[in-house]
């Protein structure tokens, strides 16, 4: 029987009046990758249906083959636009979880320590069970704990998208004012924060913990998640 994983998406449209969404290749990417593995992939949203796909990760070099490849995939598009929703999802059946990033994590995946996500993530990581998390999708991690109650990134080697990546695209100012700057809070909670050269490539593997810098760094991060199921 296949395994199980989950691939967790944002449910928010716009941060702050700033249409957004989800990273489309930071969901493309690893649905490949897993299904290449022979993985039982679930597209999972916050509030379930439709997930928000940020325009720009569709235009450009942003449009990576593998988007242009989901985009034109109807299973895929079908899993994409009925989501299951967080509270429908079986986490205990799962072997492991994946946050897709984007900006609309800032809103919906950033939230308080004993909210239903959080709940999730602090089991599935408590679990033994791979938790991986890409670009923004560290986000959801800021607030989760250890089964110690201390702060899950404390200690632990980890990245997320860079400040000065932040800083590059604008956002700064509405992630310190209505989110967290990843990089800065990571360092806050206690958290070993490396990153590389900006949209470069880097993933971070520390235990059943696994963080991508960006998008550059889906491939790599899906890699490391399949390997830690393996394991």
């Amino acid at each position: 029987m296949s395994k199980k994983v989950a691939i967790v998406c944002t449910s928010a449209s716009e941060f702050q009046g700033h249409p957004t969404g989800a990273w489309l290749e930071e969901i493309a990417t690893p649905y490949y990758a897993f299904k290449a593995a022979g993985l039982d992939v679930t597209i999972v949203s916050i509030a379930g249906g439709k997930v928000p796909i940020d325009a720009a990760s569709t235009q450009g070099d942003f449009n990576t083959p593998d988007c242009v490849k989901f985009t034109s995939d109807a299973d895929a598009v079908k899993a994409l636009e009925s989501s299951v929703a967080l509270a429908a999802y079986d986490f205990d059946a799962c072997a492991g979880v994946y946050l897709a990033g984007g900006h609309g994590t800032c809103v919906d995946f950033y939230n308080a320590p004993d909210a239903p996500l959080q709940r999730c993530l602090n089991k599935v990581y408590a679990d033994g069970k791979p938790l991986a998390a890409d670009c923004h999708g560290p986000i959801a991690l800021l607030n989760c704990v250890k089964p110690d109650g201390s702060a899950l990134v404390a200690d632990k080697a980890v990245t997320g998208f860079s400040d000065a990546e932040e800083a590059a695209v604008g956002f700064t100012e509405k992630c310190e004012t209505y989110s967290a700057l990843l990089e800065k809070t990571m360092r806050a909670l206690g958290g070993k924060y490396a990153a590389a050269a900006d949209w470069n490539p880097n993933v971070c593997v520390d235990g059943n913990l696994i963080t991508g810098q960006n998008p550059a760094s889906s491939a790599k991060c899906a890699e490391a998640f399949v390997e830690a199921l393996a394991a």
